[in-house]
């Protein structure tokens, strides 16, 4: 596994801490990318919390997810969450150490009282001291909340006195692009009110063992879910269901409950569960399996792969203004590409963490990452393997089919309803539910350069 260091730099330690106006939750920044350009502290939000036992709670849940391994719990390892204002929210993310679970927890206009929040993305340190502080608090006193440097610090930061250095795995980057392509592709499945939320969750393992391994299925009745034993028509999945443990958090205050999924086709699939909160929601998706995380996927290697998703990304991403809400057809009519396009610039810019993807708004907003994602498209295999095959004359074209050579072995491509299929053992073992395998990409790249001949190319 390719791994990078992340340095993170804060001027001092997030605190909780009393004065006689009330608490002050101080969460100091490290870097990131704002409006004005690149800062070392960027300053998001001073105001207060609407409801800041719900919102200590959600955010402990974020934290949760970022310091846990699902799989194979090793020692942890653990990123501060990323937190992006997009002017009328703040959205607390994290990845956990396996790569299986993502974590949001987007605080919104409701949930804000004070002055506009700002634009840009940062990490924010949540360190021991600040997550026992955090979990303390009760009740709904007056809790101010300050995203960044007070307006004093401003000016008189001299450099930092917090220094953490963060092992970076390139499958978490990976991860966080995939997260966001598979949940566009999801639907609203079910609804549930409190008290069936609540009862349904509770329901759930807490941790791993022989009675939760594998995924499963539940059934929308009514309004609750139903458990079932295979994926009948209408089911969901939930793999891995003591995945959902940090939710724990903030369930007493829950007021609904929103699954989302794709449309059961009889193997274990992604899925996303979000708790709505008041003034706020919390959002746990989950690889199809505990084991798999979702830096393998393949989401996002057809768009990767097209010379034009790469020129347009460029445009698009020009375009971009730290929106909450992402309009496909606005930048389709801004950029003067199609709305398909459009979505393809978007998916690639999601592999350099510049976009997610919001299923309660079915949208997808803007962010940038803090750290290097360069190198995701460099470091992800498949595609390298496959522009090294589309590049060695490897392929040989011949109508719907192609062959493939690779080694000492050939395979064949065969195009049938738009999706190629192959004659490979990573076809044979995904049937294109991980993306696309090496051979189907280096064919695509090589039509797409291939020379238009009647017509047909």
């Amino acid at each position: 596994m390719t791994r990078s260091v992340q340095a993170l730099a804060y001027a001092r330690p997030s605190a909780l801490e009393s004065s006689q106006s009330g608490q002050l939750l101080g969460l100091e920044t490290s870097g990131g990318l704002t409006p004005r350009g690149a800062e070392s502290h960027p300053r998001f939000f001073s105001g207060f919390l609407t409801s800041p036992g719900i919102a200590a709670r959600g955010l402990l849940a974020v934290a949760d997810v970022a310091s846990t391994r699902y799989y194979q719990r090793t020692l942890p390892s653990s990123l501060d969450p990323v937190v992006t204002g997009n002017g009328d929210r703040l959205r607390f993310e994290s990845f956990s150490g396996c790569c299986g679970v993502y974590a949001r927890l987007d605080v919104l206009q409701d949930g804000l009282d004070g002055a506009r929040t700002g634009h840009g993305t940062t990490n924010v340190d949540v360190n021991n001291p600040l997550r026992e502080a955090l979990s303390r608090i009760a009740g709904d006193d007056p809790l101010h909340l300050r995203v960044g440097p007070d307006e004093m610090a401003v000016t008189t930061l001299d450099g930092p006195v917090v220094e953490k250095k963060v092992p970076l795995p390139d499958r978490w980057l990976r991860g966080f692009a995939e997260a966001q392509v598979v949940s566009a592709g999801f639907d609203l499945r079910a609804e549930l009110p409190a008290a069936e939320a609540v009862r349904f969750l509770r329901s759930l393992p807490r941790s791993s063992g022989n009675a939760s391994r594998g995924a499963r299925w539940v059934v929308p009745a009514g309004k609750t879910l139903r458990p079932t034993t295979r994926p009948v028509a209408g089911a969901v999945c939930l793999p891995g269901p003591e995945r959902l443990v940090a939710m724990q958090r903030v369930l007493r205050h829950a007021t609904t409950l929103r699954v989302y999924g794709p449309v059961a086709d009889g193997a274990a699939t992604a899925s996303a569960w979000e708790v709505v909160l008041p003034g706020m929601r919390l959002t746990l998706t989950l690889s199809p399996d505990a084991a798999r995380g979702f830096s393998g996927e393949g989401g996002v290697l057809d768009a990767l792969a097209t010379d034009d998703a790469a020129a347009d990304a460029e445009l698009v991403s020009v375009l971009l203004a730290w929106e909450p809400r992402i309009d496909t057809a606005d930048l389709a009519e801004q950029s003067g590409l199609t709305v398909e396009r459009v979505r393809a610039a978007l998916t690639r810019l999601g592999t350099a963490g510049r976009v997610g993807y919001d299923l309660a708004d079915a949208a997808y907003f803007h962010r940038e990452l803090p750290y290097d994602a360069d190198r995701v498209e460099r470091h992800n295999p498949r595609l390298v393997a496959a522009r090294q095959l589309a590049g060695s004359d490897a392929v040989v074209l011949d109508g719907d089919v192609a062959t493939v050579i690779s080694g000492e072995r050939r395979y064949q491509v065969r195009e049938q309803n738009g999706m190629l299929s192959c004659t490979c053992q990573w076809w044979a073992d995904y049937r294109g539910r991980r993306g696309p395998c090496k051979h189907a990409l280096a064919v695509r790249m090589v039509r797409r350069a291939a020379p238009v001949a009647g017509g047909v190319r």
